[in-house]
């Protein structure tokens, strides 16, 4: 796969663990770096940007409308996006063994991707705002995997039935799950950013 098929960063610090970092709508390849720091600073980073151009915002994948995604635009970027974790692994020496997601909202509903049709790409991770992207044709052997999802109560654009759907399948499949719920909306928050740093910490060097 070409490097430029996913513009990208890449911080290595001689960790076992990376963290694929994986922005929202409109975000960039730099956007959720200073995050990666907060949530995991001895981590090595893998921040690719989205391919999938809405206007001039890039996204992770195609969407008919708010909450309407396009099914065959996820499985194509998810299996795209798999490639190219796995040819970063070879090309940058990291293990592909003990890689953990970290989306935000179109970023986290990749990752939610990644986990259900491409299991073996990622260890877990921590899913911000994320709702049940699609179904997969089965349940995903998630077993051994680490998830924490983080949602907001008054989240119009990730509703509740989705977000439990997504947690029954992960549930299922056998992951390690943590669903954490606040009162606020849709936006980040410096308290869940402490608690998944927290959580990361349990992760061994």
């Amino acid at each position: 796969m070409s490097v430029a098929e996913f513009k990208h960063v890449w911080v290595d610090r001689g960790s076992p663990n990376t963290l694929l970092l994986l922005h929202g709508t409109g975000g960039s390849e730099t956007d959720l770096l200073p995050i990666g720091d907060t949530l995991a600073p001895t981590f090595n980073q893998l921040s690719p940007a989205g391919r999938v151009m809405e206007g001039p915002m890039r996204r992770f994948f195609r969407r008919y409308g708010e909450g309407k995604f396009d099914e065959s635009s996820i499985r194509e970027e998810a299996a795209a996006l798999a490639e190219f974790v796995r040819w970063a692994a070879g090309a940058y020496g990291f293990d592909p063994s003990r890689v953990y997601g970290v989306g935000f909202s179109n970023g986290a509903n990749i990752a939610g991707s990644l986990l259900l049709l491409h299991p073996t790409v990622l260890a877990g991770g921590m899913l911000m705002r994320p709702m049940l992207p699609l179904e997969p044709p089965e349940v995903p052997d998630l077993r051994g995997k680490r998830v924490l999802t983080v949602n907001g109560e008054r989240d119009e654009m990730a509703p509740l039935a989705s977000v439990e759907r997504l947690h029954a399948l992960l549930r299922e499949g056998g992951a390690d799950l943590e669903a954490v719920w606040h009162s606020g909306g849709h936006g980040l928050t410096r308290g869940e950013l402490s608690h998944g740093a927290g959580w990361f910490a349990g992760f061994g060097e």
